[in-house]
């Protein structure tokens, strides 16, 4: 009886892990919150804003970078191709690259815009590697796209380092077609 009692526990604790790590990321289905960031690239470059309010409750994607790779900078390629398609419907796009020394670091998206050709979503910073505590960013994922329209998150995928595939891009592209409407 006491083996089954320890049994029982073990796996109680071990779906409470799980559980605790799920409530750890940004559920689909919240609202999401006010934040800003600096606007290195975009229309508003040098300045401090939030995008989010900016955009209102048009279709976005937000993407969460720790460093840029050639797997960030084609997703965020891919990402601006489909804000010049879907300019029709709203959709916009940015990213936020979330680093300890902002003001240095900018220099990379810079030479990622260049490099890419990236036009219709501005590239961010900002302060703190954290990202902001309402979207819940986990220190593990070196990507998350969350995807969102009217406020309201429809898409939250995030990667380890490593995790984003060249193959894995047109996946996470394609749920976009879940924020246009």
């Amino acid at each position: 009886m006491l083996r089954y009692a320890v049994a029982v526990l073990a796996v109680a604790g071990a779906a409470q892990l799980v559980a605790e790590e799920k409530s750890e990321c940004l559920a689909v289905g919240s609202k999401v919150a006010a934040f800003y960031v600096t606007d290195v690239t975009g229309p508003a470059a040098g300045e401090k804003l939030c995008y989010r309010c900016r955009f209102g409750g048009k279709p976005v994607v937000s993407m969460f970078v720790r460093e840029v790779t050639p797997e960030v900078a084609k997703l965020v390629k891919e990402v601006d191709n489909q804000v010049a398609a879907h300019q029709d419907a709203g959709m916009r796009a940015f990213v936020v690259l979330l680093t300890e020394n902002p003001e240095a670091d900018a220099a990379k998206l810079k030479q990622l815009a260049a490099d890419q050709g990236i036009t219709h979503t501005p590239l961010t910073t900002f302060d703190g590697a954290a990202g902001p505590a309402e979207y819940k960013v986990g220190q593990e994922s070196a990507v998350t796209v969350m995807m969102w329209t009217n406020h309201t998150l429809k898409v939250n995928d995030t990667f380890k380092a490593g995790e984003l595939a060249q193959e894995k891009i047109p996946a996470v592209v394609g749920k976009t077609s879940s924020i246009l409407n």
